[in-house]
């Protein structure tokens, strides 16, 4: 008994499958764009559920999102009220205190080195006698 050749059922099952994910994707491009919302490869990838890999194999839909996402007006950083900036006083004092921390904390390194070479000299002085073994029971 041959079996019937049904792989024109399955290419044609892909192709329908294939032109699905592109219209997806294409009608996420357009409705992201008019939205006025970012045009990412991950906006476009999550609002059409596609894969960003499968997004960038597709050349013109990647151009079209590059073109989109150059095109969009980057946000320009809000200039910080005169409030919101620290004083030169401010900062004085901050720098102040940092290296005020600096200097106890050099002064505790300089102890504990210290404390340190004094314990290392007393073991060499007295080694303690090497760890008793437990016997197995």
């Amino acid at each position: 008994m041959n079996r019937a050749d049904n792989s024109r059922h399955l290419i044609k099952a892909a192709q329908q499958r294939a032109a699905l994910t592109r219209s997806k994707a294409i009608q996420a491009l357009r409705t992201l764009h008019a939205d006025g919302r970012p045009v990412t490869f991950d906006a476009v990838a999550r609002y059409a559920r596609v894969s960003r890999s499968w997004l960038y194999t597709q050349p013109d839909l990647r151009a079209e999102i590059e073109r989109l996402r150059q095109n969009q007006a980057s946000p320009e950083p809000a200039p910080e009220s005169r409030s919101q900036r620290a004083s030169e006083a401010s900062l004085r004092q901050r720098l102040e205190a940092a290296n005020d921390r600096i200097r106890r904390l050099k002064d505790e390194n300089q102890r504990l080195r210290q404390a340190l070479e004094h314990a290392l000299g007393q073991r060499r002085q007295n080694p303690s006698p090497a760890p008793a073994t437990i016997p197995n029971q």
